[in-house]
């Protein structure tokens, strides 16, 4: 199995940037944001509708860039784990994390035993096609395997010390929009009470060793939460950068137009 840098990177202490997918189901995608150098790359099956073939496929032309290639799941279900793994990604994001009981089962589904009890098959996409041994080919894979488990609501927060406590799960994410609709404060960031929940949510992370991670829509925003303490950001998702970038030239593009018909001779 392929060694996972971004995962050995965040249990060095270190940061990981990267991007996440909610449309362009494209084959080069992936190896586009490698280019752009994103070491990693979800691809979110939560909100998109994306069937267990279209990410196949993504990660499977994926896998020939340098980048870690992830899967945001619908739910936690055993079945809803192991396929993506079992297809070829190198990490899981998982949503609506509340609860030790749920991280644990995140952890039993998607690491070998003796870690857990996912199923064995080899000899396919996760391992490349390669012979070899399963032994080794389990141990790579529990050792490899990056977990993500999403906090996102009041009640995630409330029982976010025991979530980061699991042994396997390696980043808690800060499930933002999710969070503020959870607390009964929809889109403000800057209320107190959800400013208080990140600062319970970082120091759970800081006093249990899991890279805290968050998606942010802006550069500007992006630095502040760095600087802040998170250490896996998503800088934003394709909607919405390609959004902006379109908008940002076609601006530009008519003030320019504009200047020009004001300065021609009548």
């Amino acid at each position: 199995m392929r060694e996972n840098p971004v995962k050995r990177a965040l249990a060095g202490g270190g940061t990981a940037l990267g991007t996440m997918v909610f449309e362009f189901a494209t084959t080069g995608i992936g190896r586009i944001a490698a280019v752009a150098g994103a070491e990693f790359i979800i691809f979110d099956m939560e909100h998109t509708g994306w069937s267990i073939e279209t990410v196949r496929m993504l990660l499977a032309t994926t896998r020939a860039a340098d980048i870690v290639p992830m899967v945001r799941v619908p739910a936690t279900q055993y079945h809803l784990l192991s396929r993506p793994l079992d297809v070829g990604a190198l990490g899981l994001m998982v949503p609506m994390v509340e609860s030790a009981a749920q991280a644990r089962e995140i952890v039993r589904s998607a690491k070998y035993p003796p870690r857990g009890g996912r199923g064995a098959a080899f000899g396919f996409a996760h391992d490349d096609y390669l012979p070899g041994d399963a032994t080794e080919k389990m141990r790579a894979a529990n050792d490899e395997g990056l977990l993500i488990a999403q906090i996102e609501t009041a009640r995630g927060i409330e029982e976010v010390d025991g979530i980061a406590a699991v042994e396997g799960i390696d980043v808690l994410w800060i499930g933002h929009n999710d969070l503020t609709n959870s607390m009964g404060i929809p889109g403000q960031f800057t209320h107190p009470e959800y400013l208080a929940a990140i600062d319970r949510f970082l120091d759970a992370c800081r006093r249990h060793g899991k890279a805290p991670g968050i998606m942010a829509t802006s550069l500007d925003g992006a630095r502040e939460l760095l600087d802040q303490g998170f250490r896996c950001v998503s800088y934003g998702g394709d909607t919405v950068l390609y959004g902006q970038a379109l908008r940002g030239g076609l601006d530009a593009l008519r003030a320019h137009a504009g200047g020009a018909d004001g300065g021609a001779d009548d």
